[in-house]
């Protein structure tokens, strides 16, 4: 087993935060809901007042309240809906801060006050990241060759308007070299039920996975060094929200990409077809029920989405497939310190064999098992089944307002999780290529322990150490949650 020092120094540097004591520091997570000593049976809210929502209109924030004025609630349970609205108002990732506070006004009588915080919208950033599949994929099989980084330039503006309406817009060069823009507007009705988005790609490389040996991606790159692969993708997305946990997306895109002559040389099947170019029409379905109490690191709540995709619509000739997908995830919040979440993954195309575009498998994001990450294991059908129990124990809000003025940077939030993992499942490859058996068509599972960091504006970042029935035991890290 070969842990990098570098890899050793960050997880020390974790352990170490941990050691300080939390002398300066406050609490992480959204307030508790106030409530009396001797509180009444029921309650009836005259008026709903929102501030610190400069820039959001008031409307997108009560589009999220369960409640309403002039009506009778229990006690009991008006505080179970405050607590569900906090984490949706906070789940809109356009606040830093969510406080719902109930003020009597009488014995019987509230009026609510909701304090929000807003984050930074416009967002000017530095692309510099991995073209991999995952950082351990970079360390260890690419030798961390820095020629295999994207970098570039994206401006982003998660509030257009006030109305929650998110605006990107991303040019990249380095392994990759790509144009994208998206926009969407999550209502565009009076009644806030029915929303529109819209994306546009360009991307080309000269590098690209062709096919996969031994469990790994066999990468290509021709002596001339051209272009190997050009593709260009637009979508358009009608999103449905009849309630407040149930979304229905349904999207149409059109997909078109070239390769080099040479790629079909190396791989004659990478199309299927033979040809240099793949165009077709495609259409998803996706219902989303999501009742999550933070969409960027889970602790309590659930997780179930449904997916099918037609590719090739009314011409089928170079493309007529179907994949269906499904993802259900539980969190279980034990107490204050630990919580335990499970997560099911599956899908599945329905021919036997796809273009080499539309291949999946585990190590391909999302699926994957941890102890798995340096491998890719291809096929039609793919079961995961994920597994974590987490201990909270550093959860600190560090003041920073003395060198940084903005408000929306005055704090800096760390909390640690220790983790225990334990994933499994299974890839059918019905082609039973040879070269990707050790893999395939088996019982595959992998376990171990690790730490996870969520800091600012609900990064994440993992350090774990994974072990696989294979007897091979790695070190990774990944940036963002397994679930």
């Amino acid at each position: 087993m070969k842990i990098r020092n570098s890899a050793i120094l960050c997880l020390l540097g974790l352990i170490f935060l941990s050691l300080l004591g939390p002398a300066a520091f406050a609490q992480n997570e959204l307030p508790e809901i106030p409530t009396p000593a001797n509180p009444p049976e029921t309650v009836r809210v005259n008026n709903i007042y929102v501030v610190g929502n400069e820039k959001t209109r008031k409307n997108i924030i009560l589009r999220e309240l369960d409640f309403i004025t002039d009506f009778d609630y229990d006690w009991d349970t008006f505080i179970e809906i405050l607590i569900a609205d906090q984490n949706k108002i906070y789940n809109l990732r356009l606040f830093t801060s969510v406080e719902i506070t109930p003020l009597f006004t009488g014995e019987q009588e509230v009026e609510i006050l909701i304090t929000v915080k807003e984050r930074w919208y416009i967002l000017p950033s530095i692309i510099f990241q991995l073209a991999d599949r995952n950082f351990a994929e970079w360390w260890t099989n690419q030798n961390r060759d820095f020629s295999r980084v994207n970098f570039g330039l994206r401006l982003s503006h998660s509030n257009v308007g006030g109305r929650n309406e998110k605006l990107r817009f991303a040019g990249q060069l380095g392994f990759t070299r790509a144009l994208d823009l998206r926009y969407s507007k999550p209502y565009i009705d009076k009644n806030q039920k029915h929303g529109l988005a819209f994306r546009l790609n360009f991307a080309e490389q000269k590098t690209i996975p062709i096919k996969s040996e031994f469990n790994r991606q066999v990468f290509y790159t021709n002596e001339q060094e051209e272009i190997l692969r050009k593709n260009f993708l637009t979508t358009l997305q009608y999103t449905y929200r009849r309630s407040f946990y149930n979304f229905h997306f349904f999207t149409l895109g059109y997909n078109n990409t070239t390769i080099n002559p040479d790629v079909l040389r190396e791989n004659p099947e990478y199309f299927q077809t033979g040809e240099t170019k793949l165009r077709y029409l495609f259409a998803t379905y996706t219902f989303r029920h999501d009742r999550r109490d933070n969409v960027a690191y889970a602790t309590d709540g659930e997780l179930l989405q449904l997916s099918m995709t037609k590719y090739g619509i009314f011409f089928v000739d170079e493309l007529d497939e179907v994949e269906v997908s499904i993802t259900a995830n539980k969190y279980f919040k034990i107490n204050d310190k630990f919580h335990f979440n499970t997560g099911l993954t599956a899908n599945w195309f329905l021919s036997a064999s796809q273009p080499y575009t539309l291949v999946r498998g585990i190590g391909y994001n999302p699926f994957f098992i941890r102890g798995y990450e340096l491998n890719v294991i291809e096929g039609q059908q793919l079961y995961t089944h994920k597994n974590s129990l987490r201990w909270k124990f550093v959860d600190w809000q560090i003041d920073i307002s003395r060198l940084i003025k903005l408000e929306q940077f005055s704090t800096v939030p760390i909390r640690l999780y220790w983790s225990a993992n334990f994933d499994h499942g299974y890839v059918k490859d019905r082609n039973n290529i040879p070269e990707n058996a050790r893999l395939t068509n088996q019982y595959l599972f992998g376990y171990g322990t690790g730490i996870d960091l969520v800091g600012f504006y609900d990064a994440v970042f993992r350090f774990e150490l994974s072990l696989n029935n294979n007897g091979e035991t790695n070190f990774f890290f990944n940036f963002s949650a397994p679930f």
